[in-house]
């Protein structure tokens, strides 16, 4: 139910979740530490964490202060010395009273003051509880609220430079002032219905087709940015295939500094997907060595070659692994001139490995060469185990190829999730649907109709509209404690 202007749920104090008692939740990490934080929430807390403190004073502190002493259990038998720092709604992250617990690091340390906490009568928090009070209470609108998971989730530095973004609210502005901007030509399109019959025009149809370009364009702006988003949050799939024994383990271990795929002179070692992760230009890069492509009759290996073609078909990049002294053969230049038929836009870079052995090539070697589906680079991966910067070439080549599929975004700056996407693109159909009802000069009605449609779908994005449903997908990906 919508409850508020904002078409925000009201709290129900006798929901899960509600705001009808204190919540108390771990807001670390468990394990050993030097230090763990409580975070304790919600009408009454304050109080509640002063009734277990060496200090009743608590209980009137003012809002941003400090307070040292001994937390005790219900039997006054001691449990840890803490720090309790005090937030006074509606000046608290949440908008209601919170008292953040900093004790100890440890498991011991950190469940004996939660028990002393839950003994006093506080509950478990749900994961995203107090995140979703900060959206309930106005602190923070959805989109915002998201950017604080993907923050707390970041494991790059553009993922970390986009979440800070939305959290200030970039993607927020940038839907508001589309939203704002329709909203009034929306009602004066709605009055007209009100005079159907007198065939009069409130909203200047002029104007309106301008407003509906300059969303359409924003909104497009925006959806560029969602491949972007992607990368940052789930990392950059990159495929490493090509022939048995070319050197794709090798090369694997020498990209990401560690020893993690094994590495045999018998062909067909690599039977299944082995994975790693390295870091380059602040994207998260998720290489993924596979089986060697060819045919063969052993059960197993062919398995591997199926998968290793169902990898490369969900790469978001390529790096093609051939063996220098051999060459490209013709079932290969027909297989990534296929993959460049099929996936245009998937960045292929040819690895010609073992140039250190194409010194001395057979006799009857072909000389390195590049296929229409990517680009050509030459590398000694062996070489390179010793000196990890002799792949630092080939790793720039890589990144300047993903970044070049990223529609112009700017890393870091603006990046819209997948939630923001399928809403943002159902809003500038509708947005697209006015404007050609326009140049149609369609009626009052059908102009409404697309314009609420708009609206709600920009709404859905900050929460201006919004219902359990979407709420509850949305902080499902929270921790408990946030």
């Amino acid at each position: 139910m919508l409850d508020d202007a904002r078409g925000r749920p009201a709290p129900d104090s006798d929901a899960p979740g509600g705001a009808g008692a204190p919540i108390a939740a771990l807001a670390t990490a468990r394990g050993t530490a030097a230090l763990a934080v409580v975070r304790v929430g919600g009408a009454g807390a304050v109080d509640l964490v002063a009734s277990r403190f060496s200090h009743p004073a608590l209980a009137t502190a003012a809002g941003r202060t400090v307070h040292v002493g001994w937390l005790s259990d219900g039997a006054g038998r001691p449990v840890d010395q803490v720090v309790c720092v005090v937030w006074r709604g509606p000046h608290s992250s949440t908008g209601e009273d919170v008292v953040e617990v900093v004790c100890h690091g440890g498991d011991a340390v950190a469940q004996a003051v939660l028990r002393t906490l839950y003994d006093a009568g506080a509950r478990p928090a749900p994961a995203g509880e107090f995140t979703r009070r900060a959206f309930l209470n106005g602190k923070l609108d959805l989109a915002q609220a998201e950017a604080v998971a993907d923050l707390v989730h970041a494991e790059s530095r553009v993922g970390h430079r986009a979440a800070v973004a939305a959290l200030r609210g970039r993607v927020s502005d940038a839907v508001a002032e589309v939203r704002e901007a329709l909203v009034e030509t929306a009602a004066l399109v709605e009055l007209e219905l009100d005079f159907a019959e007198e065939d009069v025009e409130f909203a200047d149809r002029a104007a309106l087709g301008a407003l509906l370009d300059r969303a359409d364009a924003v909104l497009g702006e925006l959806l560029s940015t969602a491949r972007l988003g992607a990368l940052a949050r789930d990392g950059v799939r990159v495929v490493l295939g090509g022939r048995p024994n070319a050197g794709k383990s090798t090369l694997l271990n020498a990209l990401v500094g560690q020893d993690r795929a094994i590495v045999s002179p018998t062909p067909g070692t690599t039977r299944d997907a082995v994975e790693a992760e390295a870091e380059l230009g602040g994207l998260r890069f998720r290489f993924v060595d596979t089986a060697g492509l060819r045919e063969t009759a052993d059960a197993v290996e062919a398995e591997g070659t199926r998968r290793a073609r169902a990898a490369i078909d969900g790469a978001d990049a390529l790096l093609y692994v051939v063996d220098a002294t051999v060459g490209l053969d013709a079932e290969e230049r027909a297989f990534l001139d296929g993959l460049a038929a099929r996936r245009p836009a998937l960045p292929v870079l040819v690895v010609h490995n073992k140039a250190d052995l194409y010194a001395a090539p057979p006799a009857d070697a072909a000389p390195p060469q590049v296929t229409a589906g990517g680009a050509g680079w030459s590398v000694s991966a062996r070489e390179a185990l010793a000196a990890p910067a002799a792949l630092d070439g080939l790793r720039g080549a890589l990144l300047d190829a993903v970044r070049a599929g990223l529609a112009g975004a700017e890393a870091g700056e603006v990046a819209v999730n997948e939630r923001h996407r399928a809403h943002l693109d159902d809003a500038r159909g509708a947005v697209r649907r006015a404007r050609a009802a326009l140049d149609g000069r369609g009626g009052a009605d059908t102009l409404a109709l697309d314009l609420r449609a708009a609206l709600r779908e920009l709404g859905l994005v900050t929460g201006a509209v919004t219902t359990e449903n979407v709420l509850d997908a949305v902080f499902s990906r929270f921790c408990i404690g946030k």
